[in-house]
């Protein structure tokens, strides 16, 4: 594997990136846009997913990367149950439901996977040099 810089530059963190945009869109193309709390709640999750990939990886240490990819696979799970929320509430449709649904279990699976890589390494962290 290829040594990575910068968060920016991990697969994973593209595809949370994109996933939350098609949230965002979502929030301001259908009704969502006028249910403040529940566009506000799927917004900051899968946000999250992103954020927390982010925050662990600036971290320079594995144990917390490891950690934080953990909370983003927990946010990728929040952002799956809240989806279903906006459907039950008739904002998006059952396919819409069932691609983001499908887009987000394989971002987990990636996290996981990734998590799973990063277990078998030797390597703590930048910080512990």
């Amino acid at each position: 594997m290829a040594t990575i810089s910068r968060f920016e530059d991990l697969e994973i963190c593209q595809e949370a990136r994109r996933l939350f945009n098609i949230i965002k869109d979502i929030t301001i193309e259908t009704d969502l846009k006028n249910d403040f709390r529940l566009k506000d709640q799927i917004k900051e999750s899968s946000g999250s997913v992103m954020d927390n990939i982010a925050e662990g990886f600036e971290r320079d240490g594995n144990l917390e990367f490891r950690q934080f990819l953990s909370i983003a696979k927990g946010s990728a799970g929040e952002a799956r149950s809240q989806l279903y929320r906006v459907y039950d509430s008739e904002y998006i449709s059952e396919e819409k439901l069932k691609l983001l649904v499908d887009e987000y279990e394989k971002l987990s699976k990636r996290i996981a996977a990734f998590i799973s890589y990063l277990n078998k390494k030797d390597f703590k962290g930048n910080k512990f040099k």
